[in-house]
């Protein structure tokens, strides 16, 4: 990502995103009480910058029911922390990977579309070199 500071509107505008990613570029200066050339701007420069790397949806809890999803707290031995999060970045269900503090190492979020899926990718985390342990905690509902 390119060295840039991102000011008050930049989180503004990537807020709105967040909340729909398919808003207008009219819509979104109304909202931002600035121009269409203003929003446009900060839009490009995000993109460019690598602030947003993309756009997707969100899917209504009621059609993604049958997706398993969890999450996985890692422990990563000694310094191989980079070999292990290369590692995990080639599995695709993992969706996000974060670093944390504490007792665990590393957090991932898996969605899969069923349980057989789901008991292959933690398989597949396990035997990754440089994992000593793992807790995962498959999640029922979303309040």
């Amino acid at each position: 990502m390119a060295y840039y500071t991102y000011d008050s509107l930049d989180s503004e505008l990537i807020s709105e995103l967040r909340q729909d990613g398919r808003a207008t570029i009219s819509n979104l200066a109304k909202k931002l009480k600035v121009s269409r050339a203003t929003v446009q701007n900060r839009l490009d420069r995000l993109i460019h910058n690598g602030a947003i790397l993309g756009f997707t949806i969100r899917v209504h809890e009621a059609l993604d029911k049958e997706t398993v999803k969890a999450m996985m707290m890692i422990e990563v031995t000694g310094k191989s922390t980079s070999q292990v999060i290369r590692k995990l970045r080639g599995i695709p269900q993992l969706i996000k990977l974060h670093t944390t503090n504490g007792a665990w190492d590393l957090v991932a979020e898996i969605h899969t579309t069923s349980l057989r899926e789901f008991d292959e990718v933690l398989r597949q985390v396990r035997e990754i070199d440089g994992i000593l342990n793992s807790e995962t905690s498959v999640l029922l509902s979303s309040l």
